[in-house]
């Protein structure tokens, strides 16, 4: 059924992505309106809130996902929430825009599948609506460089979070590469293997930087380079090695600088710039999709499932010395 009304949506975690989310939503998504804002610290939940004229604040997430002012759910909170909030919203009988990682294991994920028999749950694997990488994934459709033999994925930050893992530079980072690249090369993820360098002196307890070898169902080969601490910028690239040349995003500075005898671009300090337009495109589908009674266009649950199996994989190898593991997706 096709609603007139704005879409109110309620945002749960009031950091850095959920405020981002707010902000998005408010500024740049035609059809939706957010209601509420929830957060454990309730103070920094009201300062989001403040933003958006007419929109509540509460410390209580269950509380929000249980309002009749809420229409659907973004996701946003720590993510070993996501599976309980996502299951709540579910009984609820509201739509949810989940961010990765679903949960933080594929066993969680399951929980979730098997609730979500209405597909209400959608994924925020936003890179499936960044324009680099829907060209990226339209030029291999059309087989301009021939079938995929080697993917080459990068993706580095100017320093990790406090109290960052081993662990978390494949959940936090990695797993955006466990989802982009088989919707880029039509296949799944088979098999895959870790390896890090030498320590460094940069950050302690963390091996940073690690590459991961997935390997998919089609024979192709893919390095993934997560790099938290790279310290010069925010910076993700991606290319694509076929049987009869490459294909590879563009540097997406919008900027030239001409000083001191130097020419320069700049980098982003984090996610926000570079992939504005990803998130953008991404909710204003979901909110359509709402709207109009449809499935959402977003990653599914089952994909969460997918990309948190690998992931799984992926930290088996690294506590295996870096042997090669197969990726084993639960029956749900």
């Amino acid at each position: 059924m096709t609603s007139s009304n704005p879409i109110r949506v309620g945002v749960v975690g009031a950091g850095n992505m959920g405020a981002d989310h707010v902000n998005t939503l408010h500024r740049w998504v035609s059809g939706a309106q957010v209601t509420y804002v929830a957060d454990i610290d309730g103070r920094r939940a009201a300062e989001v809130a403040a933003g958006v004229p007419g929109a509540r604040a509460t410390d209580d997430a269950y509380a929000l996902i249980a309002h009749p002012d809420v229409d659907a759910v973004v996701i946003a909170s720590h993510d070993s929430t996501h599976a309980d909030l996502a299951i709540a919203a579910v009984r609820a009988g509201k739509a949810v825009m989940c961010e990765k990682p679903l949960a933080p294991t594929a066993a969680e994920c399951v929980r979730v599948l098997r609730e979500d028999g209405t597909h209400l749950v959608s994924l925020g694997f936003m890179r499936r609506f960044d324009p680099g990488y829907a060209d990226l994934r339209a030029a291999l459709g059309s087989g301009t460089a021939g079938a995929p033999l080697l993917v080459h994925c990068v993706s580095r930050g100017v320093s990790s979070a406090p109290g960052a893992t081993d662990e978390f530079s494949v959940t936090g980072s990695a797993i955006h590469e466990f989802d982009t690249v088989p919707w880029l090369l039509g296949a799944p993820i088979t098999e895959v293997s870790w390896h890090a360098a030498r320590p460094t002196s940069a950050v302690a307890g963390l091996r940073d930087p690690q590459v991961m070898l997935l390997r998919t169902a089609d024979g192709a080969l893919t390095t993934v380079e997560t790099f938290l601490n790279a310290g010069y910028g925010y910076d993700v690239r991606c290319e694509v090695v076929g049987e009869h040349g490459t294909l590879a995003l563009t540097d997406p500075a919008r900027l030239v600088s001409d000083t001191a005898r130097t020419r320069a671009t700049g980098y982003p300090a984090d996610w926000r710039p570079r992939f504005a337009d990803a998130y953008r495109l991404e909710l204003q589908a979901w909110t359509d999709a709402i709207a109009a009674g449809r499935p959402a266009p977003l990653a599914t649950a089952y994909d969460g499932l997918v990309a948190a199996a690998v992931a799984e994989a992926v930290i088996g190898s690294m506590h295996a010395d870096g042997r090669t593991v197969a990726v084993q997706v639960p029956e749900v």
